[in-house]
């Protein structure tokens, strides 16, 4: 069974910074591609970054790039979302997401395993 817990969410500034960690319960951690979704009240969920099983392959949202970071330690077997520069936008409910042997994507509906979110909350 798969289990995704994620951490690090909280209240910050505009401009101010996280660090999302999302703690993977994976035997084959590395068969796995990671990703972040957002969902913000009364809006569906949509992507923010995804990473490859290698670490090679990188996807951002356009509201996110330049911005926001993802990476992945295999020996922790986590991945996790440096955000900068926040914007109140930012605020949303953050999750982290598994999706086995494939691709990187930006639909939620590919990916196979879901965490049960991490609050962000960006004030002005």
């Amino acid at each position: 069974q798969v289990q995704l817990v994620e951490s690090g969410g909280g209240l910050a500034q505009a401009g101010g910074s996280l660090r999302l960690s999302c703690a993977a319960s994976i035997r084959t951690f590395s068969s796995y591609v990671m990703g972040w979704f957002r969902q913000a009240p009364g809006k569906e969920r949509e992507f923010v970054a995804a990473i490859s099983r290698g670490g090679d392959n990188i996807l951002y949202a356009e509201s996110v790039k330049g911005r926001f970071s993802i990476s992945r330690d295999s020996a922790k077997n986590t991945v996790y979302l440096q955000m900068n520069s926040l914007k109140p936008e930012d605020t949303a409910v953050y999750y982290c997401a598994a999706k086995y042997l494939a691709v990187p994507s930006t639909v939620p509906s590919m990916y196979n395993y879901w965490g049960q979110g991490t609050q962000v909350t960006v004030s002005s």
